[in-house]
């Protein structure tokens, strides 16, 4: 049975488990505050806050419920808009909305409420950039975003004046009800059992496929992964990387040593979706969605990471990301087979590692193009590539006769050109409602140079770019 804290309410509750959250947050418990906007984790109008308590501390994440199984609450603290509110007066994200007029039709602003009280209860730095980062998610038609913006900068001022650091401040401060306090106890309580788990297809946090298959995992039985703490984690020893395929690209965005070595890291991430979606689409999905755009994708493969592949009897197998799909949607792993873990060297002092995308909108959007390359460069001399590409064929798109060309070559703006011509013979971009396959070309050409002008602006000349083009 599915055991979980909504609000300050224990639910349990013997629903399928792949039906969505949103679903039952409206239909079952009547909690009308959580919209139904999109149904594709694009809008932010049903974002809730999941509380997962980890050594008796509670940690807050918002997720998009439109597209999470109910089954992933099990055990967890779910807060929705009705969660936050005070008796007889607004809390502060509230206020802040109210007080900024920072709603018109309404409709959205729920989704914005409960990201800013997520905000506030998250462990990120208080200040005004990750207060937008907290609300990257959430959609608004009709008022604006700079009112909007201004209340999530007035919450940023509370916090910082009040020096919020605990549940009793954060409630002291209007920032949460007084129930909150209890919940870590409440969980405990709970004593949750694992989920007996039908047969059906595999769903860690569901972001891809229940944007796809919603109805279907619906009406039939799923094999929830996402709390299978085996498959999570990022560890780094012998120079090498291993991050489990339940990871999130949030668990990646925290973690202090990558981002040391990858210093652009959280700037290349925050092209990655919303930070809903980032809380909680993992590695694993996004590589067995296959899609030949997928951005973390074509990410590992940039790194020339490799993927550890375990059948139902424990026996592992170790493959090239690169050499994982073949073909559009199909990809090298048998039935009963999961990815378990993402491996790759860790950059060095003479690596480089850059990753470009172009969409329709910066942010929480599909790539018409990205492209990723990692460099090893000593005294001018490129002594290991790789380069990958999305949008441009049927699969994510490792470019093996690019690599090859520019291992051992010059670094100079002419092997750059000289390797874009290889690199458009190796790509085969369609037309489709992201562009034709004359500009996805274009774009290819784009960022690949884009690599060079970002990572060499020394040695390699915008301008001789531009001649070319």
């Amino acid at each position: 049975m599915i055991t979980f804290i909504l609000n300050n309410k224990t639910i349990k509750t013997s629903e399928h488990s792949g039906i969505t959250l949103l679903d039952f947050i409206r239909y079952e418990q009547r909690l009308t505050g959580t919209k139904i906007g999109c149904r594709e984790g694009d809008c932010g109008a049903c974002t809730v806050l999941v509380g997962t308590l980890r050594n008796k501390i509670i940690e807050y994440q918002s997720i998009t419920s439109c597209i999470s199984p109910l089954g992933n609450a099990h055990g967890k603290h779910i807060v929705t808009v009705e969660g936050t509110n005070l008796k007889n007066k607004l809390n502060t994200a509230q206020e802040a909305m109210k007080a900024n007029y920072a709603t018109q039709c309404g409709f959205c602003t729920p989704g914005f409420v409960v990201s800013l009280t997520g905000f506030a209860l998250s462990n990120s730095e208080k200040n005004y950039n990750n207060a937008l980062d907290a609300i990257s998610g959430n959609i608004c038609r009709c008022t604006g975003y700079k009112s909007i913006e201004k209340a999530a900068h007035q919450v940023v001022e509370k916090l910082q004046n009040k020096k919020v650091t605990s549940f009793k401040r954060l409630i002291d401060n209007r920032f949460i009800p007084e129930y909150f306090e209890s919940i870590p106890q409440q969980l405990e309580a709970i004593q949750t059992k694992e989920l007996n788990q039908p047969k059906g297809k595999i769903v860690s946090g569901g972001t891809d496929l229940y944007v796809q298959q919603a109805d279907n995992l619906i009406d039939n039985g799923v094999h929830l992964i996402a709390d299978k703490d085996y498959l999570k984690g990022i560890s780094i020893k012998n120079k090498t990387c291993t991050i489990g395929s339940n990871a999130t690209v949030t668990d990646l965005w925290n973690h202090v040593e990558l981002n040391q070595l990858l210093p652009n890291l959280r700037k290349h991430l925050k092209l990655v979706s919303s930070e809903q979606i980032r809380n909680m689409a993992s590695f694993g999905g996004n590589l067995v969605n296959a899609s030949p755009i997928g951005d973390m994708t074509i990410f590992f493969l940039a790194l020339n990471s490799e993927i550890t592949i375990t059948n139902l009897e424990d026996k592992e197998r170790r493959i090239a990301l690169k050499n994982f799909y073949q073909g559009y949607k199909t990809y090298d792993l048998k039935d009963g087979e999961l990815i378990t873990n993402i491996i790759f060297n860790l950059p060095t002092n003479d690596t480089y590692f850059n990753f470009e995308k172009v969409c329709k909108r910066t942010h929480l959007d599909i790539a018409s193009v990205n492209s990723g390359i990692y460099l090893s460069v000593e005294n001018e001399t490129i002594l290991e590539a790789h380069v990958s590409i999305g949008g441009v064929a049927a699969i994510p798109k490792y470019l093996q006769e690019t690599s090859a060309f520019l291992k051992g070559k010059l670094l100079t703006t002419q092997t750059i050109i000289d390797a874009n011509q290889i690199l458009q013979k190796e790509i085969a971009p369609i037309s489709d409602v992201r562009g034709s396959s004359d500009y996805k070309r274009l774009l290819a050409r784009q960022l690949f140079f884009a690599h060079f002008t970002e990572l060499f602006p020394k040695q390699c000349n915008l301008n001789d770019f531009v001649q070319h083009a």
